[in-house]
């Protein structure tokens, strides 16, 4: 392990210091959730672009059976199990206001709610790169 003050660090090109936790594309590796977005309340396109989910977070789970489910898509027409990237079905015992789910998930094609819970006004944010 060298033990001089100026070591080469993997992430120092011609003396400038590059972010470690970007992938070959330049997209980050660990989701920071720089963008959001609020409310999500049904079907919805998050981000019609290649991205990464950083968190979910449950503001509202609703009342009744349903799943809120999300798919590495560009369009909600698109979204089929196959491209399901996270799901969580109604539970009045799991989906509790407030909970954060940690996805950190990079999305090669782009980001889609594609279902919600039937009633009772569920909400969720989604923060994303």
């Amino acid at each position: 392990m060298p033990q001089s003050p100026n070591q080469v660090f993997p992430g120092v090109a011609s003396g400038v210091a590059k972010p470690q936790y970007m992938d070959a594309q330049g997209v980050q590796v660990i989701a920071n959730g720089a963008s959001a977005s609020l409310n999500i309340t049904a079907a919805a396109v998050i981000k019609a672009t290649p991205g990464r989910v950083a968190r979910i977070i449950i503001l509202a789970p609703g009342s009744t059976s349903g799943a809120f489910t999300f798919n590495d898509c560009a369009t909600t027409g698109a979204a089929t199990t196959a491209n399901q990237i996270f799901t969580l079905p109604y539970n009045g015992t799991n989906n509790i206001a407030g909970a954060v789910f940690n996805i950190d998930l990079p999305c090669t094609t782009g980001i889609v709610c594609s279902a919600v819970p039937g009633a009772g006004s569920p909400r969720v944010v989604v923060t994303y790169i």
